[in-house]
């Protein structure tokens, strides 16, 4: 059986398909990763995943291409031309998956299933209903059972990467802690003042700190590193970061997908969570990990991208010595 799978949003949101994908790779003989732009580089990280078609959907997104650019009809072609015998469509709660179905049903892919709450008509041959509160790493492998694409055994069902290069040429010999100061929204984004005083503090307690950041982030962490951090800003493509963040004691960062491959490599998370979205369905998943941040204030389930509320009090009210005794807890518990 050849099959497809298709998770079209964020680098975080196509790590966290990745118990999903292995199950359907275990009754495959060829998996395909259809995603976006933003999704690739955690696509091609993930066991099981034979080949990735990159595409921007016109309905996914920040800044969507329109419909005519989005050349639907070349991917319609393209995927018929490889001729799939079943489709398992990913999608976050939020989301409908039948503006993709109706383009694989187009593409003749023979078996299409996915999470829908809409009333999916002749679009999908399995419609699987979420169970409530399910995180989205859970929900996602639950509807490939649904299909019948069962977790091989043994398989834990946490979140994995391809193993990861040795990155002490950038860190440095001896244990560190990661602080990530960046975000895909400002919603969810502690502030750089903030993480400064983290690493501050953090190096204060004895640890050595390690900053990471984006091609577009290297101001920031600079800000951030100060004169105790070590910066790699710029510096860490995502399968250097996983070798980074996995040979790290702890990472501190918001709900971001630092947060998700940190939990793909096994290392602890302090997780600076503003409640835009449940923590629920997005915390890191699979490890130990401490939640900071007030999960009830206003900006609750708003799915905001920047904080509608004045000063950002669910995460600034965070503190640095909050981060640092937070660390202490995790590794304490997994010494």
């Amino acid at each position: 059986m050849r099959s497809l799978v298709v998770r079209l949003d964020s680098f975080g949101d196509v790590l966290l398909a990745g118990p999903a994908v292995r199950a359907v790779a275990a009754r495959s003989r060829g998996v395909t990763m259809l995603c976006g732009p933003r999704g690739e580089p955690a696509a091609r990280l993930l066991p099981g995943v034979d080949d990735v078609i990159v595409w921007a959907a016109p309905w996914e997104g920040v800044d969507p291409p329109p419909v005519a650019e989005a050349d639907v009809e070349g991917l319609v072609r393209r995927l018929r031309g490889r001729a799939y015998d079943a489709a398992l469509i990913l999608t976050s709660f939020h989301q409908s998956p039948l503006p993709t179905a109706l383009v694989l049903r187009l593409a003749g892919v023979g078996r299409i299933g996915a999470d829908s709450v809409d009333a999916p008509g002749s679009l999908l041959d399995v419609r699987h209903r979420r169970l409530p509160g399910r995180h989205e790493a859970q929900a996602a492998l639950d509807t490939a059972t649904a299909m019948g694409f069962r977790p091989p055994p043994g398989d834990d069902g946490r979140l994995r990467v391809l193993p990861p290069p040795d990155t002490v040429a950038l860190t440095g010999d001896g244990p560190y802690v990661v602080v990530h100061p960046g975000a895909s929204a400002p919603a969810r984004a502690w502030s750089p003042g903030r993480c400064a005083e983290a690493v501050s503090l953090l190096a204060d307690a004895g640890h050595r700190v390690v900053v990471t950041g984006g091609p577009g982030e290297r101001d920031l962490t600079r800000r951030v590193s100060g004169a105790t951090g070590v910066d790699l800003g710029g510096r860490t493509p995502p399968r250097t970061l996983a070798g980074v963040l996995r040979a790290a004691d702890a990472v501190v960062c918001g709900n971001t997908g630092p947060a998700h491959l940190a939990a793909a490599v096994g290392t602890p998370v302090v997780s600076l969570f503003a409640p835009v979205v449940p923590a629920e369905r997005w915390a890191p998943y699979g490890v130990p990990y401490v939640l900071l941040g007030d999960q009830n204030a206003p900006c609750a389930d708003s799915r905001a991208r920047r904080c509608p509320v004045p000063g950002h009090p669910c995460l600034e009210e965070v503190t640095g010595h909050d981060v640092v005794l937070a660390v202490r807890k995790l590794i304490e518990e997994t010494a």
